[in-house]
């Protein structure tokens, strides 16, 4: 199992490369977006990323931490929020 980045926290922009069969081969994809929520602990550790596609086309998947389908988890920018879930980002 590759080493992935695993000291993000709700609030931060992260970037997930993961990968999706298509066919017989798999090919990585990359989502990027905010984390709204870290869930569990350890081996049970899952996080919900939620990306913007279009104006009002919004994406969110919850991702598994040990997932063998994710390749990398890059953090592309670090924040401070002053909560731990970041649900009321789905009202706007």
């Amino acid at each position: 199992m590759n080493k992935k980045e695993t000291n993000f926290k709700a609030g931060d922009i992260v970037k997930v490369i993961f990968k999706i069969p298509s066919g017989a081969k798999t090919r990585p994809t990359p989502f990027e977006g905010i984390v709204i929520a870290v869930k569990g602990d350890l081996t049970n550790k899952t996080f919900t990323v939620r990306k913007s596609a279009s104006q009002r086309v919004v994406v969110e998947r919850i991702f598994a931490i040990n997932s063998p389908s994710i390749e990398n988890i890059n953090v592309v920018k670090k924040s401070k929020v002053r909560r731990a879930k970041l649900y009321y980002l789905r009202k706007r």
